[in-house]
């Protein structure tokens, strides 16, 4: 249950608004001459004194790109301007539930969402379309703590039953569109409810192409290996419609590392890690970070990924949601993991954080790492310490999560096997980890995850001199994770074991292509002597 202490001091905080509860004043900034924001163009009627409507939309045009610090100062200030504006309550309710994607928000931060969404549904609204926005959004804010999925599933119908009631609304079918990614079954391969979405969205995108939730969102719902590259026109116009947000700048990544677009994915993330430290929001940081060292890996340009890994490091203290903990573990697996090196992966440091799904990629690397460089008692250590996290992901009702930290533990257990030479035993685990990862999606806290486990299963089939098969793998592999360095050249060490020269030759060619301008790595050297013999 919600501490009712706690949320009656976060009430009697959010009654004195005016004071400043959930931010500082703005105006300091304006006085100083700060540019106006570039966020698109959001049109959301209200009730609202007219002196307060254009704050209020941009506003609202923060929640579309995620800027969540800015926009909970900005419904603030619309509160203090228009003490009577209660719509405003639900742009704070919708503000802390910070990035859906992201699960339920820490109980602090539920708690102001939960205060807000009261204080507005206690006051009413002037019209009964806000008051229904307002009944919406209390569906992921309810008093019993239903669990996360649950509500998410009713938030969807709330919202389908608010674009039913205002079908000329375009600001609700958004914002249902945002509630069907959310609400999707990362195991449904036929992306009902993300095509659904697209589907509201693309007529919206042609008639207001300079709306930054319609791009967003468009983003989330094609970003699946199967229909990416539909997501290219809203990933290529997204960030020059709110360049001023840091995440509107990230988001194109996710259709470039679909495509295996890494150059696109490391300029864009650039440039979002840029502005948000200009922003100072620091889970930005981290976020853009983490995709541009994994795009940098996959062109072999290692320095520049042990770069980004050491700003990471600066950030680590300051971060306060998933995608922040999810990059300072994933980032110096990913740098020991891609590059091979097994002896310094075991050696990774655990990271204890309040996410045990992050905190599993360390004890995952550590464990393959163990595995592979011969240590297989060490690597069990780590084994059990997946199991535990899996089963406090489970006890927490999160599936999706649980599941995918029970893939990680099958393949370290797996390599373990191997590593004790129960061979047999070790592919049964290896394929079933593959199998299971495959049925489900990565998340989009994410680039990808931290090895892809049907290119480890190839990796295996090598070890096991099955180079014919472990070739259907690397390739099988390929289509949900393309243009990967470790693939390109798994499937060029099978295709020469299997007596394939035609194939060895065009998989090290793209290899070489790949990390044209990457560091030195032994890999590239061998490809590079069998390109001048073959």
């Amino acid at each position: 249950m919600i501490n009712r202490n706690a949320l009656a001091a976060v009430t009697a905080a959010l009654i004195s608004v005016s004071s400043g509860a959930f931010a500082h004043d703005e105006d300091a900034n304006a006085a100083g001459g700060r540019t106006p924001a570039k966020l698109g163009h959001v049109n959301f009627p209200t009730t609202c004194d007219a002196k307060v409507q254009p704050q209020f939309e941009r506003g609202v045009a923060l929640l579309h790109s995620f800027w969540f610090p800015e926009a909970l100062k900005t419904f603030n200030e619309v509160l203090k301007a228009d003490p009577s504006c209660t719509i405003a309550y639900w742009g704070i309710g919708v503000n802390r539930l910070l990035n859906p994607f992201g699960g339920q928000p820490a109980e602090n931060v539920l708690l102001q969402g939960q205060a807000a969404v009261d204080k507005g549904e206690s006051l009413g609204a002037k019209s009964q379309r806000e008051r229904d926005y307002l009944d919406a959004i209390a569906t992921l804010y309810t008093h019993d703590r239903a669990p996360w999925r649950e509500r998410v599933l009713r938030y969807e119908i709330a919202m389908e039953q608010l674009t039913q009631r205002y079908p000329e609304d375009r600001e609700a079918s958004i914002f249902y569109a945002l509630a069907l990614n959310v609400a999707s079954d990362p195991a449904d391969k036929t992306y009902a409810k993300q095509l659904k979405a697209a589907a509201i969205l693309e007529p919206i995108f042609a008639a207001q192409p300079d709306h930054p939730g319609v791009a967003h969102y468009l983003i989330h719902s094609y970003d699946y290996p199967p229909i990416a590259s539909k997501g290219l026109p809203a990933a290529r116009s997204y960030a020059d419609i709110a360049p001023s947000a840091a995440h509107a700048l990230h988001m194109p990544s996710h259709i470039f590392t679909r495509v295996g677009a890494w150059e696109d994915s490391i300029a864009t993330n650039q440039r979002s890690e840029a502005t948000a430290r200009k922003n100072n929001t620091p889970d930005e940081i981290l976020h853009a970070i983490d995709y541009q060292v994994y795009a940098s890996l996959q062109l072999a340009q290692d320095a520049q990924a042990t770069r980004s890994i050491e700003r990471a490091q600066v950030e680590a203290a300051r971060f306060e949601r998933n995608a922040g903990a999810y990059a300072l573990a994933a980032g110096s697996a990913r740098y020991a993991l891609e590059r091979g090196d097994w002896r310094a992966a075991a050696q990774l440091a655990p990271r204890p954080s309040k996410f045990p799904y992050a905190d599993a990629i360390i004890f995952f690397a550590r464990a393959l790492g163990a595995a592979r460089s011969g240590d297989p008692s060490s690597a069990r250590k780590d084994i059990a310490e997946l199991a535990r996290l899996r089963d406090e992901l489970a006890g927490r009702k999160d599936n999706y999560w649980a599941g995918e930290v029970e893939v990680q533990r099958l393949a370290a257990e797996g390599w373990t096997l191997l590593a004790e030479r129960r061979n047999g035993d070790a592919l049964a685990l290896m394929r079933k980890s593959a199998d299971m990862e495959d049925a489900s999606e990565k998340s989009p806290v994410t680039p990808g995850r931290v090895l892809p486990a049907r290119e480890l299963l190839g990796e295996m089939l090598l070890e096991l001199k099955q180079p014919a098969q472990a070739l259907k793998e690397f390739e099988a592999s390929a289509i949900r994770d393309p243009n990967r360095f470790r693939g390109f050249y798994g499937a060029a060490l099978a295709a020469i074991q299997a007596g394939d020269s035609a194939k060895a030759r065009a998989y090290f060619a793209k290899l070489a292509q790949l990390a044209a301008k990457g560091d030195p790595r032994p890999e590239l050297q061998q490809a590079k002597i069998y390109l001048s013999r073959n």
